[in-house]
């Protein structure tokens, strides 16, 4: 049996982040699959103002290395980089049929359901003859139509049928599955993006457990120790992390808030917070609260493991997983649309109440219930949520979907086969009285 081929489209490719983009495909060519990451010379998060891009990111995901034209291998998988074009106020991949073309890949995935490269990749499918696979990332969280009660003939509800329905409804006549990513993004597909419910898949995102495990050998405590103490924290001290943007829709700085306060009542709260942005500043003067810039995903392991409990306030975070796997209790906010990151592995709190959350991270004083809670998450992660699962499921349905292209191929054949030697008896009949005929008029 052929090597299967796989083509990942993603609009970005930052290096130091944990991604699907990043992982997924590591993973894939662990079981076998030639893979290849298409990508723009684009910065993640590219739609920001260039004054919070820079003050958020800048020097740590900058997309100057990412060349059009370069190729490149990265942990088994091949990266390919094509010149970006606006059109109509989104980005295009310039010359992506003509790369699909040359690499002739088996299975194209994309990470999104709608816009330009979905509708690119949906438009060469006819010519390349692969199968299509895209993705919905959206969390109701972070797209206002889904928390809102719209009439059927809303201005804003109608727009959106025509700039996203329809388009995404056209892209799903190609393709065989849309990966959501969690139950709501999957809602969010259906009633927003054009995608039919039989196509929507929920598949979550996974956790490389190569870099995100629990602490289990005596240089992980050595590592911990020496973070703790680098940063100035005691082995006593209950440490609180957060890592990712420091912005006002995430709003870390309730979490620093929430430290500041626990710490002037003499409790041992202590607030760790790994990024940058907006919220910086006000972060770094709460009491009992320091900052560190964001690290490559490759050293974010060890900031987890000198870590005591993981708090995310607002937003779904892809990093709850992450500080799950290295066995720490996780508190988020009641109106998580992505159960599965706290059940039986951690605490909810009321969305942006101060007091909640203040009492919340009280509960988890006791250090027998975050270890227990902890060593839930570690083995939920492992077991359910580990990129080599999810790749796992995925080559079956890319293997489903090949399966369901050769039978079809075949039962063409064979019918073309059939159909041909029907015209070969009924030539042959037509000849032979047609002989008979002839024989008939010359005989005297």
């Amino acid at each position: 049996m052929t090597q299967m081929k796989v083509a990942l489209l993603t609009e970005v490719f930052p290096r130091n982040m944990g991604y699907l983009e990043n992982f997924l495909p590591k993973y894939l060519v662990r079981l076998g699959i030639n893979v290849h990451v298409i990508t723009m010379d684009l910065p993640p998060y590219y739609q920001m103002k260039e004054k919070e891009f820079k003050e958020t990111y800048g020097g740590f995901a900058d997309s100057g290395d990412l060349i059009p034209g370069a190729v490149e291998t990265i942990d088994g998988f091949t990266l390919h980089v094509l010149r970006h074009k606006k059109v109509l106020g989104y980005m295009q991949m310039a010359g992506l049929r003509k790369k699909l073309a040359a690499i002739r890949p088996d299975i194209v995935q994309t990470t999104a359901a709608i816009g330009w490269i979905p509708l690119q990749a949906a438009l060469a499918k006819p010519f390349l003859d692969f199968k299509l696979f895209t993705g919905n990332h959206y969390h109701a969280s972070v797209f206002p139509l889904a928390q809102k009660k719209l009439s059927p003939w809303s201005p804003e509800l109608l727009r959106c049928r025509l700039t996203r329905t329809l388009p995404g409804r056209l892209i799903s006549m190609f393709t065989e599955k849309c990966y959501a990513i969690a139950s709501d993004c999957a809602d969010v597909a259906t009633r927003f993006f054009g995608v039919p419910r039989s196509k929507v898949s929920v598949c979550p995102l996974g956790v490389d457990i190569d870099l995100f495990n629990p602490i289990s050998t005596e240089l992980d405590r050595q590592n911990r120790l020496s973070l703790r103490q680098r940063f100035g924290f005691s082995e006593s001290d209950i440490v609180c992390i957060y890592t990712g943007r420091f912005s006002e829709d995430k709003n870390p700085l309730l979490l620093a808030k929430a430290v500041a306060q626990l710490a002037s009542t003499g409790h041992p709260y202590r607030g760790l917070f790994v990024g940058n942005g907006v919220q910086a500043q006000a972060i770094q003067s709460s009491a009992g609260c320091t900052i560190h810039s964001f690290v490559p995903v490759r050293e974010l392991g060890d900031f987890y493991r000198a870590s005591d409990i993981g708090v995310w306030p607002t937003q779904e975070s892809l990093s709850m997983q992450d500080a799950a796997a290295c066995g720490l209790p996780i508190v988020a906010n009641h109106t998580m649309n992505a159960p599965e990151r706290l059940d039986g592995n951690g605490v909810a709190y009321k969305l942006n109440d101060l007091e909640d959350l203040v009492q919340v991270l009280l509960e988890l004083r006791d250090p027998m219930t975050r270890k227990r809670l902890g060593a839930c998450g570690a083995r939920k992660m492992a077991d359910d949520f580990s990129w080599e699962s999810i790749a796992m499921r995925r080559v079956r349905d890319y293997e489903a979907a090949l399966d369901t292209k050769q039978r079809e191929e075949e039962g063409l054949a064979s019918e073309r086969k059939s159909l041909g030697k029907g015209r070969t008896v009924s030539d042959s009949r037509s000849t032979a009285v047609a002989e008979l005929g002839n024989r008939k008029m010359t005989d005297p």
